[in-house]
């Protein structure tokens, strides 16, 4: 049989149903749209931690460890998410992930709006981690699996990246140009939050999880359907690639945007309109990159591309570090975002293709949730490394962190040999064994 493309195949194989498309049914655009206003309001939570860390800081008059708290405690958020992702899809479906992701977002952000005293500020982010943990497993896996998934992929992600840009933007302009309160951001994310609850549960309140065990039986058979394969998920080589890969790549994305302004104020001593302007472009760069990059990704294949964009990626970082004129800075920071954008959706692409459809809710998943683990690990650090060496060590830290993903990177196994494999593995009617397990 011929290697497979890098869309998801357009029609039935071997008897089993045609990957879904994304308008079709006319119910599958509204879900996608409410993936999209999901990583919307995702994008806005990361990035505007960036653009509100300076006033955060004054207003609680804490260190740069203590205030970067606020960066590791989702970490407990996305953990549970990570491993209640595949019970919340068998017991409740996608109607479940729609409601418990948007509902519990939406309770941090009203108490985080009333500015709460600084340990509840840094316990009501769990519940925020665990939405986006939730949404950002959920959402992978479904867009991931779908008919032209690098490109879908790529929207879904820009979408994130869109929020990412708008967030600093806006909360920026509240604080230093409306001279209004930080905590006056959250009033816009309760807004957003609401919306998003009710269209994304009525979207997908026909997806409970009896479909979604039917789904996956029509997909894999009666077992995998009942076992949700997340031990075997687990086991699998890839899952484990593809999830410290994207541990460090949400990690560089979240440090470099939820640093950069505070880097930009006390090391280049730009104005803070202008700091928060740098951070913006960067999440611009990002936006454009998940886009217009989704469409090349597909021609270069994963494995190629990603090692392209980490050496793209380092080599605008460089420009960043190491030319301090603001115009430069600035444009180098955008270029970090737009080689940087890809990398997610591109590593969820990969996985759906190396994994058999049986494990991409459990494998996607637990990868996409473990993967958003590092938006708190990374630019916490940086916050504690920097309160004893100075807000300069982001520099350094964010090199290492694109060699270091460049060398996960390389532990993956060719895409093109493995989509044979997997290719012949169908056609002879095998798909629950240990054959499914990456022998490398």
């Amino acid at each position: 049989m011929a290697a497979k493309s890098n869309s998801a195949p357009s029609g039935p194989l071997d008897g089993l149903p045609a990957a879904p498309q994304w308008n079709n049914p006319r119910v599958h655009m509204w879900r996608t749209f409410a993936t999209f206003m999901g990583f919307f309001i995702m994008g806005c939570n990361d990035a505007v931690y960036g653009a509100l860390i300076p006033y955060l800081e004054v207003y609680y008059r804490k260190d740069y460890t203590t205030i970067s708290l606020i960066f590791l405690s989702p970490l407990v958020g996305y953990t549970a998410s990570a491993l209640l992702n595949n019970l919340i899809h068998i017991h409740n479906g996608q109607r479940g992930v729609a409601f418990l992701g948007a509902g519990t977002r939406l309770i941090s952000y009203i108490v985080i709006a009333v500015h709460p005293p600084y340990p509840v500020l840094v316990i009501v982010f769990i519940l925020a981690g665990f939405g986006n943990g939730l949404e950002d497993a959920g959402w992978n896996a479904m867009i991931g699996t779908m008919q032209n998934a690098n490109q879908l992929l790529g929207l879904l992600h820009g979408f994130y990246g869109l929020g990412g840009t708008v967030a600093p933007l806006i909360a920026t302009t509240m604080v230093v140009k409306g001279r209004l309160p930080w905590y006056y951001w959250y009033y816009l994310m309760i807004a957003l939050s609401t919306c998003e609850l009710v269209f994304a549960v009525t979207a997908f309140w026909s997806a409970n999880g009896k479909q979604y065990q039917a789904t996956l039986t029509s997909q894999t058979g009666p077992d995998d359907a009942k076992g949700g394969r997340i031990r075997e998920a687990l086991s699998n080589r890839v899952t484990w690639i593809c999830a410290f890969f994207l541990l460090t790549a949400v990690g560089i994305e979240v440090a470099v945007g939820g640093w950069t302004v505070t880097y930009m104020l006390r090391i280049r001593h730009t104005s803070p309109f202008n700091a928060g302007m740098s951070v913006t472009g960067y999440w611009a760069g990002m936006t454009a990159g998940r886009v217009v990059l989704g469409f090349i990704t597909p021609l270069l294949g994963e494995r190629l591309a990603i090692f392209i964009y980490v050496a793209s990626a380092t080599a605008a970082h460089l420009l960043f570090w190491l030319v301090p004129l603001f115009a430069v800075s600035t444009t180098g920071i955008a270029f970090v975002g737009f080689f940087l954008g890809p990398f997610f959706p591109a590593a969820v692409s990969a996985a759906a293709k190396l994994l058999p459809k049986h494990l991409h809710v459990g494998a996607i998943g637990f990868a996409a949730a473990f993967g958003a683990a590092g938006a708190c690990v990374l630019p916490f650090a940086v916050g504690g490394i920097a309160q004893a060496k100075g807000v300069q060590v982001l520099m350094p830290i964010v090199l290492a962190m694109l060699v270091l993903d460049g060398g996960i990177w390389a532990l993956l196994p060719s895409l093109r040999g493995r989509e044979r494999k997997v290719g012949m593995d169908d056609e002879e009617g095998v798909g629950n064994g240990d054959e499914e397990k990456v022998a490398l």
